[in-house]
């Protein structure tokens, strides 16, 4: 039986932690977790903020024409719902995040922002 959703994984090319952690508890606000040693040995990170668990993985791309090309998903993503919206899309403007608003889901107010690797996060919050 499933009890909750632990995490959610999105990928990152190599040698991207510095901007991630820069993004994620600077600009969104969550808190890096230290990952276990075996774990960290393969790069990456884990952030948190209450319940919310990202974890970032490093994905080696494909050889595309001989070099390596990352390539974020296009449309998957995490849904994370915040409260305060305007507030949160303001604090993200203000710190250079991209904040596109989207009207298209009835009963909540919703965003899309990027990492700096191209990862689409949505962040909502009902309307009541």
């Amino acid at each position: 039986m499933l009890a909750a959703v632990d995490h959610v994984q999105l990928a990152a090319p190599p040698g991207s932690e510095d901007a991630l952690r820069r993004y994620y508890v600077d600009v969104l606000g969550m808190t890096e977790l230290p990952k276990p040693p075996v774990l960290a040995a393969r790069g990456g990170c884990w952030f948190a903020a209450g319940a919310v668990r990202l974890h970032l993985g490093i994905e080696d791309a494909p050889a595309e024409g001989g070099k390596r090309h990352f390539r974020p998903a296009r449309k998957a993503h995490p849904g994370l719902r915040v409260t305060g919206i305007e507030a949160y899309a303001a604090r993200l403007k203000s710190l250079g995040a991209c904040v596109t608003w989207d009207h298209d889901l009835p009963g909540h107010r919703r965003f899309y922002s990027e990492d700096p690797v191209g990862n689409r996060l949505e962040f909502l919050e009902p309307t009541g």
